[in-house]
């Protein structure tokens, strides 16, 4: 008998201490990428194939890793640069102030939630399969904070918004806005496509109640609360 074997309840500490130092790691700077690779995986199994065995299909045109400590920590340097003194002081907008991400059909290949073998034990967004070069909206009004390669997440554009939420649109072919722009919900911020780590042209959406990784919420409950019906 093989005593090695975690439990779930051990997997799930493991999981939670992991994420735990990376945050803090990120708290001094940048770590390396392979060090999230390292504290994300603990069982010896590639990075990039991440545990969907609870869905009834395997989800085509999804994330496949969605940790990067590089970004992470640009975003916070970012947020300090450009969205504490922009946003500071700033009311939250009305129900109108936000907006869908996408103007088309969409095929929802990754729900929000779903267990998997990202860092935070879970999928940290939605994702939505459209065509390459789908245009891609800004939910909320804000200020940009990052408009650039990002790793895991590709092309990406970060939008804190004035009720200190934080949203991420990730994998996108090209970018139409720049960093520390000030941009209304509705703002074209680029079009989708499979950069970063993704097997097929899709639109990962995460919306975060801080800029920190693992703080990720429901962006569907999220933009229903604000008259925005995703699904």
């Amino acid at each position: 008998m093989n005593h090695d074997i975690a439990s779930p309840a051990e997997a799930a500490t493991t999981r939670r201490r992991a994420l735990g130092a990376a945050v803090a790691l990120l708290a001094g700077g940048a770590v390396p990428l392979t060090a999230s690779r390292a504290a994300a995986r603990s069982d010896g199994e590639p990075w990039d194939t991440p545990d969907m065995s609870d869905t009834p299909d395997t989800p085509d045109h999804v994330c496949t890793g969605a940790y990067d400590a590089e970004f992470e920590a640009s975003l916070a340097a970012a947020d300090d640069l450009f969205g504490s003194q922009e946003m500071r002081g700033i009311p939250e907008g009305p129900p109108e102030q936000y907006a869908m991400p996408l103007r088309r059909g969409f095929r929802v290949t990754a729900p929000y939630g779903i267990r998997g073998d990202w860092l935070a034990g879970h999928h940290t967004g939605i994702d939505l399969a459209v065509p390459q070069g789908t245009p891609v909206y800004a939910v909320g009004s804000g200020v940009v904070l990052v408009a650039r390669w990002s790793g895991a997440y590709g092309n990406a554009v970060t939008v804190r918004m004035p009720d200190e939420h934080y949203s991420l649109v990730a994998h996108l072919s090209s970018i139409a806005v720049r960093e520390g722009a000030r941009i209304d919900a509705g703002t074209l911020l680029g079009r989708s496509g499979a950069t970063g780590r993704a097997t097929g042209p899709h639109l990962h959406l995460e919306v975060r109640a801080r800029r920190e990784y693992g703080s990720d919420i429901n962006p569907v409950s999220y933009l229903a609360k604000r008259g925005v019906r995703l699904l």
